[in-house]
């Protein structure tokens, strides 16, 4: 026991570089799949795909990252696989947000507090939420707070596909926050509904209750990625398409 208090004193509290420069230690990211031109064998690859997260589109598999969840199923035993990026900058713009909103001005730049609910999740995006806390991502040297009141939240955060029991209690938190607010949906679960989507329990995401201002994908996705979608929501970082340029063109001409 002593060896190891020892050796805490002379290494001290390391916590990660990100965003004052890339992370680049081993760990932090599960990574996710990236859409690749695959010729004949496509249609066998999207065919495995569980939650219908990849689709052809003009001859290329895309990837709907709103709806992977990270089975590998792309990846592993497939005949061709997609290649693996192993990034962490996740966050897009909401699908639902509602246009132009009040910013967050300079009082909010370094103390905003993030209410969190959990509106059905399994537990897996709420775990990696609570890793924000911990030494190593320390949410707190951002500015970042969590706080258990309506009253005083800046984001709400939302993990899980909201259940049924869930949707009118999460339209009152959302309602008992001051303005300006953000909506921060988190998970696979959260943007699609996941493997839960379009059942008798649950509505298929957030979106259909509430505007969303920010996505987080992933299944669950790593501490930093939701670290990012913290930072973007409150405009400290850009975000990032969610979906492919070919893949949009394709679901806007449906």
């Amino acid at each position: 026991m002593s060896q190891w208090v020892l050796k805490g004193i002379r290494t001290g509290i390391r916590s990660t570089v990100y965003p004052r420069a890339p992370e680049s230690a081993p760990g932090v990211t599960p990574g996710r799949p990236r859409g690749a031109n695959l010729g004949a064998s496509a249609p066998a690859l999207v065919g495995r795909c569980l939650t219908h997260a990849l689709e052809q589109v003009d001859g290329r598999v895309v990837v709907e990252h709103r709806r992977c969840i990270h089975c590998y199923r792309c990846l592993r035993d497939a005949p061709s696989a997609l290649d693996w990026e192993n990034t962490y900058e996740w966050a897009g713009g909401g699908v639902t947000a509602a246009g132009p909103q009040e910013k967050l001005g300079p009082p909010f730049r370094h103390s905003i507090h993030v209410l969190v609910v959990d509106a059905g999740d399994c537990g897996a995006c709420l775990n990696e939420v609570k890793q924000l806390n911990n030494p190593y991502y320390n949410m707190h040297r951002l500015g970042f707070f969590i706080t258990p009141t309506p009253r005083h939240a800046d984001v709400l955060l939302v993990v899980g596909p909201v259940t049924d029991q869930m949707r009118f209690a999460l339209k009152k938190i959302h309602e008992g926050m001051p303005s300006p607010k953000r909506v921060v949906a988190v998970g696979a679960c959260a943007l699609s509904g996941g493997v839960f989507a379009d059942s008798f329990a649950c509505a298929s995401g957030v979106a259909n209750v509430l505007p969303v201002d920010v996505e987080v994908p992933g299944h669950p996705p790593p501490p930093l990625a939701i670290l990012h979608g913290l930072l973007v929501a409150v405009g400290r970082k850009p975000s990032v398409p969610l979906t492919e340029p070919a893949q949009e063109a394709a679901l806007a001409g449906r």
